[in-house]
């Protein structure tokens, strides 16, 4: 399944813009060959969002970022506003998730309980086990790698766009595509970091019960 997923985001996220983009250009221009690349991703992660029917915080924050990022390309008017304009809204979103952190709501903390929901967990209960001292700084740290993942994609592809240009916008989409693989890893890792903190938190809760049951029977 994971392999299966792995090759529909690439097709979706990087081989179709690719295509899109090198035989949209001449026809089209800059602006409408890269404003199209962009349809593939868009109609996958809507699926996506429904087929894995992601209803839930995870969800509304996947689609919200792909409303935002849709209309602030469709309204940039040209190929590099387009560009530029990812930037700045890759910056926002970095910003979101320190906000996130800063209102002591880390997002990556609602990211963890709709996960622990589809494995058959009470989103409340999953809340309330993660808020625990012994856990919630690994769901702050998830969430500064998420915001990580914004600010260092922005400045990457701040830095490409002045080295490539418009005209590199196939250079561009590989690019980034290694940045979110690399991210993706380190996100995977820190989700892993919040299993086994909540794993060890939940057998010292277990070993503490069974103490004290064997103290009152003693």
């Amino acid at each position: 399944m994971k392999s299966k997923t792995v090759v529909c985001d690439l097709l979706f996220y990087l081989a179709l813009p690719y295509v899109i983009w090198k035989f949209g250009q001449e026809p089209l221009g800059d602006y409408y060959a890269i404003l199209l690349s962009t349809v593939p991703g868009f109609i996958y992660t809507i699926v996506r969002f429904v087929v894995e029917k992601q209803f839930n915080v995870t969800g509304m924050f996947i689609l919200g970022t792909l409303l935002i990022s849709t209309m602030v390309d469709i309204l940039s008017g040209n190929a590099f506003a387009m560009l530029q304009n990812s930037v700045y809204v890759s910056v926002l979103f970095g910003c979101f998730f320190l906000g996130t952190i800063l209102f002591r709501r880390p997002l990556a903390l609602y990211f963890g309980a709709d996960i622990a929901f589809l494995q058959g967990y009470k989103r409340d209960d999953s809340l309330n086990l993660y808020k625990q001292k012994e856990i919630l700084p690994a769901f702050y740290l998830l969430t500064i790698i998420f915001a990580l993942r914004s600010f260092v994609g922005a400045g990457l592809k701040q830095f490409l766009i002045n080295i490539y240009g418009v005209g590199g916008y196939d250079r561009i989409l590989f690019f980034m595509k290694i940045n979110g693989w690399v991210f993706g890893f380190l996100i995977a890792a820190a989700f892993f970091y919040c299993s086994y903190k909540t794993n060890v938190y939940l057998e010292r809760l277990k070993q503490k019960e069974a103490d004290t049951n064997e103290t009152v029977a003693g």
